[in-house]
Parts: structure tokens; sequence; C-alpha cells
């Protein structure tokens, strides 16, 4: 019953003042959705970076050729053509910790299909690609060891190619040129999104190594060896076993560098990762500011309250209310400010989440736990700054507050 007095007391005395106390609110109002928005904003890019680094493939590796000098400057890796086909059965025959390996030649062609045409990337590679990038098909098949072998002209397409030279037609079948030689599809692989360096994945065409080597560049090497690891826990000891295979094969003495680079392809992806967490929490501790400044509001015009009524405190204590019952009486206006706060900030970060996200074309993902531990935070806040002034009122003396004018 003294709960329900006091709320009914804290109610009628910030009706009396309405508009002092939804500009009190307002301070919490702002800090709860600003907290909300920001964080569905920080988590949003989060969860993107973890969809970026899944498309990647798990456990990957990029085996890189060695790099060259010239005049004493040293240029990155890839510009020695150090690595072979050989060395890819080598490694998939002597590494038990590797699961899949295959090779990469990379070049760069005008696809034509009737009177379409498109600028893209050609891949060779394996018959293990797709297990590497577990990268699945939406229809047909990747080609086969028979292809590779004989240095088949066969491709398979990303869906922005697909889309570009094929528009609602189905491709599977359909002949393509690249550099006036025919090929025919036979697969479309799934849509893998944007890299993590912003780049299209599915703006590509697979072909089998061998027929990019002989038929499109004309080289007999690799540009480079994506792998994968029997599982993360193994994946310093498949970088390892391929040093210690390559170097071998390679005849490399031991006071030579290696004349290859072994990258996790995950690895820069963690590292934005990380870099997006540390924006998320930095985000919500800047946002979180807000709650205290309103918090700050709240002590302030609670302190004003208790001054405007010590009249009033000082009738209560004479008809019998006792100093926890005035204590009590403050403390709930505090947090009725705190929490009604509270919770128009949580609809207001909610819908503010949503708007950034569609009108700037950020991804917001909304957390049910940020939302939860706002709102306590704002009642947190509410408690914390109304008990001063509510400890204040009750430590009035009654004849002092019977007399204040």
């Amino acid at each position: 019953m003294r709960v329900l007095m006091a709320i009914k007391i804290a109610k009628r005395a910030l009706g009396r003042n309405l508009m002092r106390s939804v500009l009190t609110m307002l301070g919490v109002i702002i800090g709860v959705g600003a907290v909300i928005a920001m964080v569905a904003i920080g988590q949003g890019a989060h969860a993107s970076i973890r969809a970026k680094i899944a498309s990647l493939g798990a456990n990957s590796l990029i085996i890189l050729p060695g790099s060259t000098t010239q005049s004493g400057v040293r240029f990155g890796w890839g510009g020695r053509a150090t690595l072979r086909p050989a060395d890819v059965k080598a490694i998939q025959q002597e590494c038990p910790a590797i699961a899949y390996v295959t090779p990469s030649v990379r070049t760069v062609a005008q696809v034509v299909y009737a009177n379409q045409n498109w600028a893209t990337s050609i891949q060779g590679t394996g018959i293990e690609y797709p297990d590497v990038r577990e990268w699945p098909l939406v229809s047909g098949s990747w080609f086969t060891q028979q292809d590779v072998d004989a240095a088949g002209k066969v491709a398979v397409l990303g869906q922005t190619v697909a889309e570009w030279l094929f528009g609602s037609i189905d491709p599977i079948g359909q002949v393509i040129q690249m550099k006036n030689m025919p090929f025919r599809v036979v697969g479309l692989l799934t849509a893998k999104g944007q890299s993590t360096q912003g780049q299209d994945q599915d703006d590509i065409v697979f072909i089998p190594y061998t027929t990019a080597q002989k038929k499109l560049i004309g080289i007999t090497h690799i540009h480079s060896m994506l792998a994968s690891a029997v599982s993360n826990e193994m994946m310093t000891e498949a970088m390892e076993q391929i040093t210690a295979l390559l170097r071998q094969r390679h005849r490399l003495m031991p006071w030579q560098d290696n004349d290859f680079s072994i990258q996790p392809l995950a690895d820069v992806a963690a590292a934005e990762e990380e870099s997006s967490r540390t924006m998320t929490l930095l985000l919500g501790s800047i946002a979180s500011i807000s709650l205290l400044v309103g918090g700050i509001g709240i002590m302030n015009i609670m302190l004003v309250s208790v001054t405007e009524r010590t009249r009033e405190i000082g009738i209560r204590m004479a008809v019998g209310a006792k100093k926890r019952d005035i204590l009590w009486q403050f403390l709930v206006e505090a947090m009725m400010l705190s929490f009604i706060g509270g919770l128009v900030g949580i609809g207001l970060g909610v819908s503010g989440s949503k708007l950034i996200s569609s009108l700037a074309a950020w991804p917001s993902l909304l957390s049910w736990d940020a939302i939860a531990l706002a709102f306590v935070f704002s009642g947190a806040v509410g408690v914390f700054f109304g008990f001063y002034p509510a400890r204040k009122a009750a430590q009035l003396d009654p004849i002092q507050a019977l007399r204040y004018e």
C-alpha cells in the first residue's frame, strides 16, 4: 500500500509540472535511444564482417609465390613463378593437416553471350575449389577431373556474371565466348556477396586451371594455391607442414628465405572484426554519456522540487510521515522519470536504428540484450541520481520546513 501511495503521489507531483518533467526525461530518452541505435549499427557491422569471414571458407590458407628484388628494391609476394601444379599434388598427398588444396590461375577477359558482354575476372582452378571455399552451386555442377586433365572448355559462373549476360535465362548448357574461344556453362554458383575488401566475389568465371594455363594465358606455373586445414586447431600445423614440404621441393638451404608465402585468409577479416567490435564498444560508450547527462538533469530537477515543496514535506512529517516515507516518495518520482524516459527511448532507438539503416544503407542489428541493458541502466541512473535529493528531503527538520516560505 505504501508503494502504491508513493506512486500516486509521484504521478500527481510530476503532472503538476508536466513540461518540466518531459524536459527532464528528454536526457534519458535521448541517452537510451542513442545507446540502442549505436549498438544496433555497431552489431550490424560486426555481423556483416562475420558473414564475410564465413564467405572466405573455413580454415582457409592462401599460398603465394615468392617476391622479386630489382636494383635493391623488394617487390611483393607473387612476383616470381615459384609454384607449380606438382606442388599442389604433393601437398594433397603429404600434408595430413590439409583437407583440400587447389591451384589458382587468374586473368581478366571480356565474356560474350549473344549481344551481351561483360568484363570480369577469370579464375582457373581445380575440382576441390568449392570444398575449400565452401561455395555451393545453385544449379548444374562443377567441372570434373576429366575436364581438368583434358583442359576442357567448360565454365562455372558467379551470380553477377550470370545476371549481366543471361538475365532470366537459365545459363546451364549455354555457350559463352572468352578470347574468341567457346566455353560451355556447366554450373552456376550461389551468391557470396562482397569480400572484406569490398570486392564483388560473384563477379567471376571459373574454368579448369589447365585450360587457363594453356589456352588463355600461356604459362606452366600457377599464380597461387588455396588450401583448407582439417580444423581450425590444425591451422598452425598445416602451415608448418606446407612450409617444410615446399622448402624441400624447392631445394632451399637452411639459410635461404622461403620463396613462397602462406597467409590465413581469415586473418585480415579477423582484424576487421576486432576493429568493428572496438567501434561498437566506442559508440555505445559515447552514447552512454547522454544517459549520465540525463541522470544529472534528474538530480537537478529533483533538488529544485525538494526546495519548492519544503513546506509540503514539513506538513507530511507533522501529520506522521516518517523519514523513509519522504525518502521513498522522492525516490519513486526520480525512478518514474527515468523509467518512462527509458521506455520512450527504446522506441526512439529502435526507430532511429531502422531509419539510419534505410537512409544510409548501413547494416543494423537490434540486440535485445542492449535494449534490456539500456532500460535497466536508465532505471539505475534514476535511483543513483535521485537518491541524494530524496535523502536531502528526508533529512529536513519538520519545524524548519513548516516555517519555510
